[in-house]
Formats: structure tokens, sequence, C-alpha cells
């Protein structure tokens, strides 16, 4: 099953064209810059650099907001907050981690790195990601805005449903639910926007040669996520804004008292919901590869194996929506249709893990930073895809469903799966995108303590769940103090941990002023694909004569 990684293929050019990553000193200097160039270029690269540094800024923005609530939960009792401010910042904190955090550092990603992984010269709408990118601040600030708004006596506040929108506490909810419901529409549009540039940019500016089994997995896994945004993002629109007009135009489409249905609300939120696990992960799971085959010098192990596994999670992904309410009384056969189907993810799921470990099998590995989180990534999703398992199961969830278990395993699939795996992308990427190393020491110390303090954090919550304290609750029992404690000092060490990796990326983008040696075209020994083949960092205008792929 072994084969080459198509990204290593050889390219052909013709001896009087330019090397492909030749740039005149005029396109140099025709480079925009100052204030307007961030606000009207449509270079991909400034709006990959512009997603990751939002992204990076929102994530310390929803981290300082469960470090709030990390601190109330330290003792029982009330000691900080409100009840009600305390529901708030949970239900902010999971948007602006889901929506502003995570999935715009995947599109940073793919902005950065598709076209250059392809031979593209650049995105292939280029004016469309730039707006793609603008909507996001205003959708940030339209979900913060309640908050500043409370303060001068206006309102009462965020959104207190959770992320979740359940109604029929969000028809009855303040206006802080009305923010929320135009914030995930604008993040919607710029959702939808990128997907279609992606799916675009893939199918239409490959290299010549470059068929679509000679793909980088990384492509592959954004062309997957860019179909499931495509498919669901119009699904949770039609909801928020149902939502909507029950709050302010009479309707009752989740109003039983009118003749609606709580339960609509679910399914159409979930429909959506469920696929968004996988569309933060995809991105992800196509990139770890690069990493693991390159610090193992290695080809891939199990390319097409990879790529079909992409695809059946990417179909399964729209049909398994329900296992997110197994309590709410769903009939037998609905329950165990939604059982068998949620169970079936774990097949093409263990494909991939079959596949990563193998290309570290017998591999000349080494530990450099990027392979050290990969590694991470791949221990510690997997403790999240086997108490997903457990979820899955109808009976077993009665128990778990609404308690801090099910907090506990999404934490491990979207921090030590999602976040991790940003990490790792951005460790192994940083180089070629500064033109600089980052500081090794910094990251290895990064990655210890994210590791341990994020094990520290989250594990307790598994057997805070199985001992049947809720989520969501600001006050507890006296039974469950200890682990709580123990939660939020790991919580505050992870938090703060990850100040060092801000620095770390501020010592790479100063380069030589931080006396850190420059990054040669390749950056890893090992590293194959197209990217590779221009300088560190790359010249404005990427690929001026585009590569042959034999």
């Amino acid at each position: 099953m072994s084969q080459d990684h198509p990204a290593a293929r050889s390219l052909d050019r013709s001896d009087d064209a330019a090397p492909p990553h030749a740039h005149t000193d005029g396109a140099q200097h025709a480079a925009p810059h100052g204030l307007l160039r961030w606000l009207m270029t449509t270079n991909h690269k400034d709006i990959g650099s512009m997603y990751l540094i939002f992204s990076l800024f929102m994530f310390f923005v929803g981290g300082a907001m469960i470090l709030a609530v990390r601190a109330e939960l330290f003792q029982p009792g009330l000691q900080l907050m409100q009840p009600e401010f305390f529901n708030q910042l949970i239900g902010v904190h999971a948007l602006v981690m889901i929506f502003a955090a995570l999935m715009p550092a995947a599109t940073g990603f793919a902005n950065w790195q598709i076209p250059l992984m392809i031979g593209a010269p650049d995105m292939a709408l280029p004016r469309i990601n730039n707006w793609g990118f603008w909507l996001l601040p205003p959708a940030a600030v339209l979900l913060m805005l309640p908050f500043a708004l409370a303060v001068f006596g206006i309102g009462d506040g965020a959104l207190a449903t959770g992320w979740t929108f359940y109604a029929p506490l969000s028809v009855q909810g303040g206006i802080g639910v009305d923010f929320a419901i135009f914030a995930v529409h604008i993040l919607g549009v710029s959702s939808i926007l990128g997907s279609i540039n992606i799916i675009v940019t893939i199918f239409n500016l490959r290299a010549p040669g470059m068929t679509m089994m000679k793909l980088p997995l990384f492509c592959w896994g954004w062309l997957v996520t860019a179909f499931l945004l495509i498919a669901t993002i119009p699904v949770l629109a039609g909801a928020v804004t149902m939502l909507l007009t029950d709050r302010h135009f009479g309707t009752s489409f989740f109003n039983a008292a009118g003749g609606g249905d709580p339960i609509l609300f679910q399914h159409l939120f979930w429909f959506f919901g469920h696929p968004e696990v996988y569309i933060l992960l995809l991105p992800v799971w196509g990139l770890m590869p690069h990493v693991l085959a390159t610090f193992s010098r290695k080809p891939v192990y199990g390319y097409k194996a990879q790529v079909y596994s992409f695809i059946a999670i990417g179909v399964l992904a729209v049909v398994v929506w329900a296992h997110h309410f197994f309590t709410a009384g769903l009939p037998v056969p609905a329950l165990l249709y939604f059982m068998y189907s949620t169970m079936a993810i774990s097949l093409p799921l263990a494909v991939l893990f079959y596949c990563w470990i193998a290309t570290m099998w017998r591999g000349a590995m080494s530990f450099e930073t990027p392979m050290l989180f990969a590694q991470g990534f791949i221990v510690l999703f997997g403790i999240a895809g086997l108490t997903g398992l457990v979820l899955a199961d109808v009976a077993a969830d009665a128990q778990y469903h609404h308690s801090y278990f099910v907090v506990a395993h999404f934490h491990y699939a979207l921090f030590a799966g999602g976040i991790m795996g940003v990490m790792t992308g951005a460790y192994y990427w940083l180089p070629k995108w500064t033109g600089h190393m980052f500081d090794e020491r910094l990251g290895k110390a990064h990655f210890w303590l994210t590791v341990i303090s994020f094990n520290l954090t989250f594990m307790p919550q598994f057997f805070l769940g199985l001992a049947g304290m809720p989520r969501r609750i600001p006050d507890y029992a006296l039974q469950f103090a200890e682990f709580n404690a123990i939660s939020t000092v790991g919580a505050f060490i992870l938090g703060l941990s990850q100040l060092i990796f801000a620095w770390n990326v501020v010592k790479s983008i100063r380069g030589a002023r931080n006396g850190l040696p420059r990054a040669d075209e390749r950056v890893w020994e090992g590293a194959q694909g197209l990217e590779w083949e221009l300088s560190s960092p790359p010249p404005h205008h990427s690929w001026e004569v585009q590569p042959v792929v034999k």
C-alpha cells in the first residue's frame, strides 16, 4: 500500500523558462505597502497572514473568557460572577473559539499553502478572498458588543444559551441572541465565500500534470471541508433566521404553544453542528501526513486510503447529526440508526490513524517541534475518538449526556485535535512564511507545557462527568471540589503557556533582530512538495512560471 507521495514527483521546466520562483524586481517593487496593502490586498499570502493573526488574537480572547469561568469553578459556591454572566461567557467562548479562532486559522493555512502546493499563482477569486476575510472583524465585534452595551445599561448581556442556541431558551433570551444570530450569518457568508474560492482554485489552477490523485493531502482535506461548509452553513443560516422570526415576527417554528417544535431546532442546528467538527478537523488531518512523512524521512503511507477516508468521513458527517440529542425522546428506530451510523465513522478514521502510524513505522524519525505536536495530536485525539464511541452508544449516553464527560470529550477533539493540529502546521510552515526559523527551545517548552496542562485540565472532567456533574453550572456539590480545583489550575497553566507560542511567532517574524537563523528553501530535511521549491519567504507573486508535475 505504501507509495511515493504525489508531491514528491519531479518537475519539468523548459530550459528557456525562468525558475518557478522567479520574479522581476519590478514585481517586487509593485508590492503595495502600508495600511492600504492590508485593506485592499488580493494576494493570497497577505490574506492568509491576516486570517492567522486574527485567529491568534481571538484565540486569546476566547481563552480569557474560559479562564474566568474556570476561576469561578475553582471552589464551590458563587465566587466571582452571577450565573447569568457565567452562562454568557461559556456561550460566547465556544462561538469565538469555533468560528473566530479555529476556522480562520484553517482558512489562513489554506490561503497560504494551497497555491504554493498546487503551483498556482494565487487563489482563483482574489477579490472574494479579500471580502471573505474582512467580514470576520465586524462579526467578532457583533459577538462581543453586548458585553459592552450591558455596562451602559443597554440589554442584559451577551448570548446566554450556550453556543447551540437551543429553543425555547433562545426564543426568550435578550438582545445578545440577536447579535449572535447576525454574527453567525456574517461568519457563514465568509465561510461560504472561502469554500467556493478553495474549490475553484483546486479544480482549475493546479499545475499541469497534477491530477486529482497527485493532489497534496492537505488540499484534499480542505476540498472535502469546503463541500461540507457549502452543504451545512445554509441550514444553520435557515435555523437562526427562523429563530429570529420566532423572536420578533410572531412565527412559531420552535414554540410548542403555537404548534412548533423545539426539537426541530435541534435537528437543524446539529445538521450543521456535527459536520462542523469535521470541518474543523479535516484540514488538520490533511496536514498531519506531510509533517509525519517529513520528520520520519519516509513517503506518506496509504495516500489513496487517506483520500478515500476523507471522502467517506465527509459523506458520513452529514447523516449522523441526531446522536447529539439521544435523550430528547427520539423513536427507537431513529436511535438505532444514528447510533450505528455514528459508530461507522470510526472505520475511516481508524484507517487514517493506521496510515499516520505506518508512515512513522521504521522511519528515521527526528523530534523537532512540529513532530512533537503531531505525535501529541495522535495520542490525545485518539482519546477523543475512543470517548466518542462511548457517547455514540445510546444506553451509555443516557448517563453521559450534558455532563462534564462530554465537555472533556469535545475538548480532546477540538483542542488536542484542532488547536494542537493548527499549532503543528504553524510550526511546520512558519519558517517558510517568515524566512527565519523559530526558537526550537521555546517550541519544545510550549509543547510539553501544553500537553501536561491540557491533560491536567480535561482528564479530571471525565471523572466529574462519570460522577454526575452537569455542564454549564456555576456552582456544584462539595464532592466535585477536588477535581474542579485541579482542572482550574491546569487551565491557567495551559492558557499562560500559549503566550510562549505567541512570542515564538513574533520572534520568527522579527527574524534576524532576534538572532534566529535564516530558513533555506527546503527548511526541513526530507520535506517534499512544490511549496519547498520556492524561496523562504516566497516572493510576492509565487509562481510566475507554473511548474509541470511529472
